[in-house]
Protein backbone atom coordinates (compact mmCIF):
# COMPACT_ATOMS: atom_id res chain seq x y z
CA UNK A 1 0.00 0.00 0.00
CA UNK A 2 1.58 3.21 -0.94
CA UNK A 3 2.71 5.95 1.80
CA UNK A 4 0.03 8.42 0.85
CA UNK A 5 -3.75 7.25 -0.08
CA UNK A 6 -6.66 9.27 -1.62
CA UNK A 7 -10.17 8.77 0.05
CA UNK A 8 -13.56 10.48 -0.54
CA UNK A 9 -15.99 11.13 2.54
CA UNK A 10 -19.39 11.96 1.76
CA UNK A 11 -19.00 12.73 -2.11
CA UNK A 12 -18.12 11.08 -5.22
CA UNK A 13 -14.85 12.67 -6.17
CA UNK A 14 -11.60 10.93 -7.79
CA UNK A 15 -8.55 12.70 -8.42
CA UNK A 16 -6.34 12.57 -11.67
CA UNK A 17 -3.00 11.91 -12.14
CA UNK A 18 -2.89 10.36 -8.94
CA UNK A 19 0.68 8.93 -9.35
CA UNK A 20 2.25 11.70 -10.22
CA UNK A 21 0.82 14.17 -7.54
CA UNK A 22 1.68 11.34 -5.11
CA UNK A 23 5.35 11.71 -6.86
CA UNK A 24 5.31 15.29 -6.28
CA UNK A 25 3.99 14.77 -2.55
CA UNK A 26 6.76 12.88 -1.61
CA UNK A 27 9.57 14.78 -3.38
CA UNK A 28 7.82 17.95 -1.18
CA UNK A 29 8.31 16.03 1.75
CA UNK A 30 11.85 14.82 0.91
CA UNK A 31 12.95 18.14 -0.16
CA UNK A 32 12.14 19.71 3.29
CA UNK A 33 14.54 17.00 4.88
CA UNK A 34 11.53 14.91 6.27
CA UNK A 35 10.75 11.34 5.56
CA UNK A 36 7.45 9.95 4.81
CA UNK A 37 5.43 6.85 6.78
CA UNK A 38 1.87 7.49 6.28
CA UNK A 39 -0.20 10.39 4.99
CA UNK A 40 -4.07 10.11 4.12
CA UNK A 41 -5.95 13.12 1.90
CA UNK A 42 -9.58 12.56 2.15
CA UNK A 43 -11.95 14.56 -0.26
CA UNK A 44 -14.99 15.62 1.28
CA UNK A 45 -17.90 18.30 1.33
CA UNK A 46 -18.16 21.75 2.49
CA UNK A 47 -20.56 20.50 5.44
CA UNK A 48 -18.63 17.55 6.03
CA UNK A 49 -15.30 19.74 6.45
CA UNK A 50 -17.44 21.90 8.94
CA UNK A 51 -18.47 19.58 11.71
CA UNK A 52 -14.72 18.43 11.35
CA UNK A 53 -13.63 21.83 12.03
CA UNK A 54 -16.32 22.24 14.54
CA UNK A 55 -15.73 19.00 16.44
CA UNK A 56 -12.08 18.80 16.54
CA UNK A 57 -10.85 22.43 16.28
CA UNK A 58 -13.66 24.56 18.38
CA UNK A 59 -14.24 26.80 14.69
CA UNK A 60 -17.61 27.23 13.13
CA UNK A 61 -16.50 28.22 9.78
CA UNK A 62 -16.07 26.98 6.38
CA UNK A 63 -12.71 26.09 5.30
CA UNK A 64 -11.29 24.40 2.35
CA UNK A 65 -8.56 22.15 4.37
CA UNK A 66 -8.32 21.06 7.81
CA UNK A 67 -4.73 19.59 8.87
CA UNK A 68 -4.31 16.87 11.50
CA UNK A 69 -0.75 15.79 12.05
CA UNK A 70 -0.39 12.26 14.03
CA UNK A 71 3.77 12.38 13.51
CA UNK A 72 5.17 10.78 17.04
CA UNK A 73 8.75 10.96 15.76
CA UNK A 74 10.42 14.80 14.83
CA UNK A 75 11.39 14.39 11.23
CA UNK A 76 8.46 12.09 9.77
CA UNK A 77 5.42 12.36 8.42
CA UNK A 78 1.56 10.93 9.85
CA UNK A 79 -1.04 12.53 9.09
CA UNK A 80 -4.79 13.30 8.03
CA UNK A 81 -5.63 16.22 5.10
CA UNK A 82 -9.39 16.60 5.05
CA UNK A 83 -10.27 18.87 1.92
CA UNK A 84 -13.62 20.57 0.92
CA UNK A 85 -13.43 19.83 -3.05
CA UNK A 86 -16.77 22.33 -2.67
CA UNK A 87 -14.94 25.17 -1.30
CA UNK A 88 -11.70 24.69 -3.50
CA UNK A 89 -14.34 24.95 -6.44
CA UNK A 90 -15.48 27.93 -5.37
CA UNK A 91 -12.01 29.42 -4.40
CA UNK A 92 -10.68 28.46 -7.41
CA UNK A 93 -13.56 30.60 -9.56
CA UNK A 94 -12.48 33.20 -6.95
CA UNK A 95 -9.21 33.56 -7.30
CA UNK A 96 -9.30 33.01 -11.42
CA UNK A 97 -7.29 29.72 -11.22
CA UNK A 98 -8.25 26.41 -12.32
CA UNK A 99 -10.31 23.56 -10.40
CA UNK A 100 -6.75 21.64 -10.87
CA UNK A 101 -4.56 24.49 -9.81
CA UNK A 102 -6.61 25.06 -6.54
CA UNK A 103 -6.92 21.67 -5.50
CA UNK A 104 -3.08 20.96 -6.02
CA UNK A 105 -2.33 24.56 -3.97
CA UNK A 106 -4.53 23.35 -0.72
CA UNK A 107 -2.82 19.61 -1.15
CA UNK A 108 0.33 21.60 -0.93
CA UNK A 109 -0.57 23.86 1.75
CA UNK A 110 -1.91 21.09 4.10
CA UNK A 111 1.63 19.23 3.37
CA UNK A 112 3.52 21.99 3.76
CA UNK A 113 1.59 22.49 7.39
CA UNK A 114 2.89 18.60 8.39
CA UNK A 115 6.40 20.24 7.84
CA UNK A 116 6.44 23.08 10.24
CA UNK A 117 4.82 25.85 8.30
CA UNK A 118 2.32 28.01 9.85
CA UNK A 119 -0.35 30.76 8.41
CA UNK A 120 -1.74 32.53 11.48
CA UNK A 121 0.80 35.51 11.45
CA UNK A 122 1.05 37.34 8.16
CA UNK A 123 4.92 37.09 7.79
CA UNK A 124 3.95 33.31 8.11
CA UNK A 125 1.15 33.27 5.64
CA UNK A 126 3.38 35.13 3.61
CA UNK A 127 6.21 32.59 3.72
CA UNK A 128 3.58 29.84 3.31
CA UNK A 129 2.19 31.14 -0.35
CA UNK A 130 6.37 31.85 -1.27
CA UNK A 131 6.55 28.14 -0.50
CA UNK A 132 3.49 26.79 -1.98
CA UNK A 133 4.23 29.03 -5.30
CA UNK A 134 7.70 27.21 -5.02
CA UNK A 135 6.23 23.71 -5.00
CA UNK A 136 3.62 24.46 -7.53
CA UNK A 137 6.08 25.40 -9.78
CA UNK A 138 7.68 21.61 -9.54
CA UNK A 139 5.06 19.68 -10.91
CA UNK A 140 6.23 18.42 -13.92
CA UNK A 141 2.57 17.16 -14.57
Amino acid sequence: MPAIQFFEEDIPFKLKQKTQVRQWIKDTIEAEGYKLKELNYIFCSDSYLIEINKQYLNHDTYTDIVTFDNSEIEGSIVGDIFISVERTRENAAKFGVTETNELHRVIIHGTLHLLGYADKKPADKKNMTLKEDFYLNKRLF
